[in-house]
């Protein structure tokens, strides 16, 4: 097995977490998250909560917060307001981790394990913080919330985990007892954060033309901007000399975000009229997206997103040629299901997506394109 089919089998098996689902649900109360799209929501409010503090901490954990909860892969979610076996949740998430990183090689299996561990250790608290605060927000932020799910989400603020935010980061603890209907000072500043993130949990309801690996469902746009986070940091090594793998995270668990109002248009149905179109409504909703956010705050996230849609930089090409990866890997792990609903040869496939990826990370096409021509052949 070469170190690349190592790097993809992790990939691969990463993708089951998006089959976990977890005790909230979305704010339009339409179903339970699941905990790939809650890592993604997570990471992104890393971004935005966070975005006062060193950018090394934040960076940390933003890394931090796209690996956490890939241990419920095998050890299961466990509701905050459930009992359970606090020894053997963590004897079972243990075990989990030493499986599933030890699919990747030994550098990558040692850094990503010893993220995950720093994590539970509690050893950065910020990434806890922002994990404990994003349920709360979930809640508060919902327009019809459940009963039961406000007086789960009131008691974590007070007495439960969530009271760390209090201790950390102030201003948003009293935002979100504000929110709650709790004692607490609303903030202009977090309150617009905190409306963008709200507005943000609406990618996970934007489905995509490609399924899981399983084939049970179509990906959707969170969870999909989740699992290339995790591509950009387990292929870090393929990436052209002087690419910011850090930058190009960012990038990814920001750019499909447009697709709450311009929605997503399959890749082999997209002609020269419809890409058109798309880059205007794209446009217009990355300036009401970024919008949101406080002044000075949205036109960074504005400029990464443009940066990432022209392709121009090392940084946004080799995010583009991850976000053209990652869909083949999926076809070939579901049986093709989202070519065969195109009829997509492998010179449409070669043609669609090979271009992105041979500018940026050549190595990647050479590994994947004789696999794409057998499946189709």
């Amino acid at each position: 097995m070469t170190r690349l089919d190592a790097q993809m089998a992790f990939l691969n098996e990463a993708d089951r977490l998006k089959s976990v689902t977890r005790a909230n649900n979305l704010l339009d109360q339409s179903r339970p998250e699941n905990s790939a799209e809650h890592s993604w929501h997570a990471a992104l409010a890393a971004m935005i909560w966070l975005v006062d503090e060193d950018a090394a901490l934040q960076t940390r954990a933003i890394r931090k917060l796209i690996l956490h909860d890939l241990v419920e892969i095998d050890a299961g979610d466990h509701p905050i307001h459930l009992a359970h076996d606090d020894a053997a949740v963590a004897a079972d998430e243990a075990r989990a981790a030493a499986r599933l990183f030890g699919l990747l090689p030994p550098d990558l299996k040692a850094d990503f394990h010893g993220l995950w561990t720093r994590f539970e250790d509690h050893a950065l608290p910020l990434a806890k913080v922002v994990d404990y605060a994003l349920p709360v927000l979930m809640v508060s932020a919902a327009a019809t919330p459940r009963d039961d799910h406000v007086t789960i989400a009131r008691d974590n603020l007070t007495t439960g985990r969530a009271r760390l935010v209090a201790s950390y980061m102030p201003a948003l603890h009293g935002q979100l007892s504000h929110d709650l209907s709790l004692p607490g000072a609303a903030q202009d500043t977090i309150a617009a954060r905190n409306a963008f993130l709200a507005e943000a949990d609406r990618l996970k309801s934007i489905h995509r033309a490609t399924t899981l690996c399983d084939a049970s469902r179509h990906e959707n746009s969170a969870e999909h901007s989740w699992h290339l986070a995790l591509y950009a940091m387990t292929l870090a090594d393929h990436a052209p000399s002087g690419v910011d793998i850090d930058r190009v995270i960012r990038m990814l668990l920001l750019h499909d975000l447009v697709e709450i109002d311009a929605g997503d248009v399959p890749l082999y149905a997209q002609t020269p009229e419809i890409q058109a179109r798309l880059e205007q409504e794209e446009a217009a909703a990355a300036r009401r997206l970024f919008g949101l956010l406080p002044h000075g705050e949205g036109a960074p996230l504005l400029s990464l997103w443009t940066e990432f849609e022209a392709a121009q930089t090392p940084d946004a090409q080799f995010a583009k040629a991850l976000d053209r990866f990652q869909p083949p890997n999926q076809n070939l792990a579901s049986g093709g299901v989202s070519w065969r609903a195109h009829n997509a040869t492998f010179e449409v496939v070669e043609a669609r997506v090979a271009p992105a990826i041979k500018r940026a990370a050549p190595q990647l096409w050479s590994w994947i394109a004789p696999q794409v021509q057998a499946a189709l052949a």
